[in-house]
């Protein structure tokens, strides 16, 4: 999981050092660890023993050259890193490492703890951003713009309008995340095929108290051939993923001349183009809209992994774990973008107040519509603006001197009512009191989360 070196550098969010094959192994023992503690608890193994497992479950302590020698003979990911815990636990207390345990028991839920991790990174992350939409949201509330539709210009909205979109639907993305840590943060002990055969009628309080030991909930059914928790994980992160790209192309949309309404955070020093020294390119957006791309790919391969065969399916635990430790990886770049981006994005007013004249007032034509509606019904209304509009875009005549001409508007409206009804900025509803309220919102979450712990 190596990040593009082409990419733009931003500050390491910590998320892909996480999966490193030594905190893999370190996550392993850990849940070795409280595998014995309960087994002890309920008289399974000696305590003695448990207490010998405990203190030597940590990396720093095993010798790593014995472990990769044993993973290039057995080519198992697990057995190497076993059989150096109990070396160095000694012939008694070794005895009892992995009591009645396999390997994806152990796999699986050391897994979970990493992503566990992951996932408290991902919502500092999502806190951050949420308190600096809320800044940007206060600020740009009443800046006006052209609202375009099908890439048009439709009605005039705010700036502050669509940050305070994105702080709604990026609050949606909390509650799943926190609805979901019950069903995903699960241990899994339930042995060879998940039937507690190795552990007989306790093997479901072993399985409680391993759990209990790694702050998690245990599996209700500890099936090998589970992994829709997982799955889910993938699907949140697609979906997360989604809405940043959705930012992202939003802002690089904005951000080109022909637009000019924004400008996303540009270094001095940055290399736009090795030919065009002008280039100011959107690299941040860019490595956003591609990253995502990649996280969203990841999600098919999540579902896939469901369909395990039997008991249990190595394929699919491959896929499952390839599909997690990328898309993680993924997002923590893709959020750490987004705050740089968030932290440093220039925004135009003028620029912004510029493109809404460039239809001639023909942003307005809604509002127009609406206020002769109210003198001869709304459909005779559009037809007359909508001819003095067609007429606008297709001869170069004004709008507002064809509004002017045209005997039914000018029977209702007087030359002052339609100067008044062609501003902009007077029709932008409720955009200002939208992103005061998202703000508002994003910023009781971002709280929230400051405080989480999962």
């Amino acid at each position: 999981m190596q990040e593009n070196p082409t990419s733009m550098r931003v500050p390491d969010a910590g998320v892909r050092s996480l999966f490193t094959l030594e905190s893999r192994w370190q996550a392993w023992l850990d849940v070795e660890a409280a595998l014995a503690k309960a087994e002890a608890e309920l008289g399974v193994i000696p305590k003695d023993a448990c207490d010998i497992i405990v203190s030597k479950s940590q990396l720093d302590l095993l010798d790593k050259a014995n472990i990769e020698e044993g993973l290039i003979r057995t080519a198992h990911p697990l057995v190497p890193l076993i059989w150096e815990l109990a070396r160095i636990c000694g012939d008694e207390a070794g005895g009892y490492v992995h009591w009645g345990a396999t390997t994806q028991n152990i796999t699986q839920t050391g897994q979970l703890l990493l992503l566990r991790q992951a996932h408290r990174i991902f919502l500092g992350q999502i806190g951050r951003i949420l308190t600096a939409m809320a800044d940007l949201a206060e600020r740009t509330k009443d800046m006006a713009l052209p609202g375009r539709t099908h890439g048009q210009h439709a009605v005039p909205a705010t700036f502050g309008f669509k940050v305070g979109n994105w702080i709604d639907e990026l609050c949606r993305h909390v509650v799943r995340f926190r609805e979901a840590e019950p069903r995903v943060f699960v241990a899994m002990l339930g042995g060879a095929a998940g039937t507690f055969a190795s552990f007989g009628e306790l093997g479901p309080k072993i399985q409680a108290g391993m759990a209990a030991h790694l702050d998690m909930q245990p599996m209700s059914a500890p099936a090998r051939t589970i992994g829709d928790h997982q799955a889910e994980y993938v699907c949140l992160l697609g979906m997360l993923a989604a809405t940043c790209s959705k930012i992202a192309r939003e802002i690089y949309t904005q951000m080109k001349q022909e637009f000019g309404e924004v400008e996303e955070p540009v270094p001095p020093g940055t290399v736009g183009s090795s030919t065009m020294p002008q280039k100011r390119n959107p690299k941040l957006t860019q490595d956003m809209v591609a990253a995502a791309a990649q996280v969203r790919a990841l999600v098919p391969l999540a579902l896939e992994a469901m369909q395990t065969e039997h008991e249990a399916d190595r394929t699919t635990s491959l896929m499952i774990s390839h599909a997690l430790q990328d898309a993680c990886g993924q997002t923590g770049d893709i959020l750490s973008r987004m705050e740089t981006l968030l932290d440093g994005l220039q925004v135009d007013e003028a620029r912004m107040r510029r493109n809404l004249d460039l239809s001639g007032g023909l942003i307005m034509g809604e509002a127009l519509m609406l206020s002769l509606g109210a003198h001869i019904g709304r459909q005779e209304a559009h037809d007359a603006i909508y001819d003095a509009a067609q007429a606008a875009a297709t001869t170069g005549d004004s709008f507002e001197s064809l509004l002017a001409k045209d005997e039914t508007v000018r029977a209702h409206l007087n030359a002052d009512q339609i100067a008044e009804l062609l501003d902009p900025t007077a029709y932008t509803g409720e955009c200002a009191t939208i992103a005061t309220q998202q703000a508002a919102h994003a910023r009781e979450v971002a709280r929230d989360l400051a405080g989480v712990d999962v």
